[in-house]
């Protein structure tokens, strides 16, 4: 039953994943720019979910490119045959060589087009990986749904927030919410091992902390992140206080490790901006994992 339950986590990674960097490039704009609708090339973006769903690159995109090389055809018209009354520089000297003779030039009939998205090839094996990981961890309790379901969102705003250092509304907000309505449902069904009062005082918990630093600092923290961590916030709270201190602690521990690395590399000075959404999401899924195998 174990071995059964990681190949369906995986294959739902998978599944989900390959839709990840479609969803990440329309999303992936600054503020003021309105959701991407068309691919690089300018191709519309269509597909379920007006476009929002598909895969990595578009029809057109994907296509390959075709090359076809031209020669005349029986019965050419006589504008396209051998002028017989053509100067004899231009035509081959009886005897000559057939390698001396011109040969005919291809043409294109269909050019490549660029590539539709930017390299997400991590996104896919990263949704995976975190699928595999909390089947493994949650086995099969009714909160694995809930998981299974947070965790391809969680992984698109890991990517878009690296891009741009944005975390959309469209995806902090409906995933507090999913968060909220799935882990209720959990708790209704017998083998759970968490609380849904408790997740709900967990959101409330980290996202008044993460506003209070926003306030605090408002160049230091995004109110994105404010919003993530409502959501995070009663994921970790499920499994208790404790899974939801070491869940916020770590997403802490892994931003400053980060910055502290691109600080001793020269690649970044003390005041330069990273983007805190995959930080924090990484920090709840260690606390979620911890959380689950303790349950």
């Amino acid at each position: 039953m174990d071995a059964v339950l990681l190949a369906l986590a995986a294959v739902w990674g998978a599944a989900t994943g390959l839709l990840i960097p479609r969803a990440a490039y329309r999303f992936a704009v600054e503020p003021e720019e309105p959701w991407r609708t068309a691919c690089p090339a300018g191709h519309p973006l269509t597909g379920p979910a007006r476009g929002w769903l598909g895969p990595a690159r578009c029809a057109p995109c994907a296509a390959p490119a075709a090359r076809v090389l031209e020669t005349p055809a029986p019965g050419a018209p006589a504008s396209e045959a051998p002028d017989p009354g053509a100067p004899a520089s231009e035509a081959p000297a009886p005897g000559a060589p057939a390698s001396e003779a011109p040969a005919p030039e291809p043409r294109t009939t269909d050019t490549p087009t660029t590539p539709a998205y930017a390299p997400t090839t991590l996104a896919p094996l990263v949704t995976v990986l975190a699928c595999v990981a909390l089947a493994a961890a949650t086995g099969a309790r009714p909160e694995l749904v809930g998981w299974l379901a947070l965790a391809p969102v969680a992984v698109l705003l890991g990517v878009v927030d690296r891009r741009v250092h944005r975390l959309p509304d469209p995806l902090t907000l409906p995933l507090a919410a999913a968060a909220v309505l799935l882990l209720g449902g959990a708790a209704l069904l017998p083998g759970h091992a968490g609380s849904w009062t408790s997740g709900l005082l967990g959101g409330l918990a980290l996202g008044g902390f993460y506003l209070l630093l926003f306030l605090i600092n408002p160049n230091g923290m995004g109110f994105g992140d404010v919003k993530l961590a409502l959501a995070l916030g009663v994921a970790l709270g499920w499994y208790g206080w404790t899974v939801l201190f070491v869940g916020g602690f770590a997403g802490f521990l892994f931003g400053a490790a980060y910055g502290l690395a691109l600080v001793l590399l020269r690649r970044a000075g003390r005041r330069t901006g990273i983007p805190f959404g995959p930080f924090m999401i990484a920090g709840a899924l260690t606390g979620v994992l911890l959380g689950a195998l303790a349950g």
